[in-house]
């Protein structure tokens, strides 16, 4: 992405809309995720029938959309291509779990994982307080 189009509640708020109507359209299963300001790291399960190229062209194209029709925004919002690793045992999951909750930590954002607003453990968290 390069700029930091994801550091507003307002954009960052959109594309965990746009992941969680994927979610839900069972378009493929989000088992982890953080937005930063300026990237996005997404940890997930594709059904047989969808690719990676395809999970992430959904995602893009509908953030794309919506931010342009419900936002007015003007420029390009992503860059060309993106970047994979794939995690097929457990313990590599749990690596990359812990690498996407430690992002925001790293860039200053946030003391611990916890208190990071636009990431899977911070919503799961306030979802279960809520009952």
């Amino acid at each position: 992405m390069g700029r930091r189009l994801l550091q507003s509640d307002r954009n960052a708020s959109l594309l965990i809309d746009v992941l969680r109507s994927c979610v839900a359209e069972r378009k493929f299963e989000l088992l982890d995720f953080v937005i930063m300001p300026d990237h996005v790291h997404l940890l997930m399960t594709l059904p047989d029938a969808m690719t990676i190229e395809k999970a992430l062209q959904l995602v893009k194209g509908r953030f794309s959309y919506r931010l342009k029709r419900e936002l007015g925004y003007l420029g390009e919002v992503w860059q060309h291509g993106f970047s994979e690793k794939r995690a097929d045992t457990d313990e590599s999951i749990a690596k990359y779990r812990q690498y996407i909750a430690q992002n925001p930590v790293k860039a200053g954002l946030a003391e611990t994982p916890d208190e990071y607003p636009y990431c899977y453990g911070y919503l799961a968290k306030r979802k279960a307080r809520r009952g």
